[in-house]
């Protein structure tokens, strides 16, 4: 059992830890469902959207050039591994 300390603003911080185990990632929205009994249920936001929504998303973008699902998969490994810009 984790256990966490209220701030006097009434605040929590989740341990990194906790959040890994509930699949939280920095950035990402959480929703807090209040349950009977005092009890409360705590699961990270489910991404919204279908592959229709991104259909045509690229459209006009890639000045012509085709990519195969290998080299879209490495550019997309190198793009993360790349510091992130201020």
């Amino acid at each position: 059992m984790t256990k966490l300390t209220v701030t006097s603003r009434g605040q929590v911080t989740f341990r990194k830890e906790v959040l890994q185990h509930l699949g939280i990632q920095p950035g990402q929205k959480i929703h807090l469902d209040l349950l009977p009994d005092g009890r409360a249920e705590l699961r990270a936001e489910q991404m919204k959207g279908s592959w229709s929504d991104l259909s045509g998303f690229l459209k006009g973008r890639t000045n012509g050039a085709r990519l195969s699902i290998e080299e879209i998969g490495a550019l997309t490994a190198q793009a993360g591994a790349a510091p992130e810009k201020p």
